[in-house]
């Protein structure tokens, strides 16, 4: 396995759980466990990556600004996931922010699945990339 098919996994998952979470009413156990799912996979899947897909990328000169959007993307779905927190789960404005990150997540999957992925792809070689696969499946597998 390669970083690119290890974090495609992960995305995957992530997509997997925002539509189930966009589709919950008011303050179930199903939206509650849902949002806290999603939370803490987009959490560790961002530290894991930015250690062991973006780090490395930040030092060539072809990927530096793509690292940098993709970090500074972790961020504002940070931002999402705390404005969440802060509002009530049987709030109209509730699901309305939760499709909004959602959104946002979406848009930073395929930015890295569509464009990230291809360039780093000519950026490193078989056996970095196969490095790479193993420590961030590490990485995710302790905070799972």
């Amino acid at each position: 396995m390669n970083i690119f098919e290890a974090i495609r996994k992960d995305h995957d998952l992530q997509r997997e759980l925002c539509d189930k979470l966009t589709k919950t009413e008011g303050a179930s156990d199903t939206r509650k466990q849902l949002f806290k799912a999603l939370k803490h996979e987009l959490n560790v899947h961002a530290i894991a990556e930015e250690r062991h897909f973006y780090s490395p990328l930040i030092h060539n000169d072809m990927m530096q600004e793509h690292a940098r959007h993709g970090i500074a993307e972790h961020h504002e779905i940070d931002d999402l996931v705390e404005q969440l927190e802060e509002t009530d789960m049987d709030s109209p404005a509730w699901l309305v922010y939760a499709k909004q990150l959602c959104e946002k997540v979406e848009h930073h999957l395929e930015d890295e699945e569509h464009t990230f992925f291809q360039l780093a792809g000519k950026v490193f070689t078989e056996t970095q990339k196969k490095a790479l696969a193993k420590d961030y499946r590490e990485a995710m597998s302790e905070k799972r």
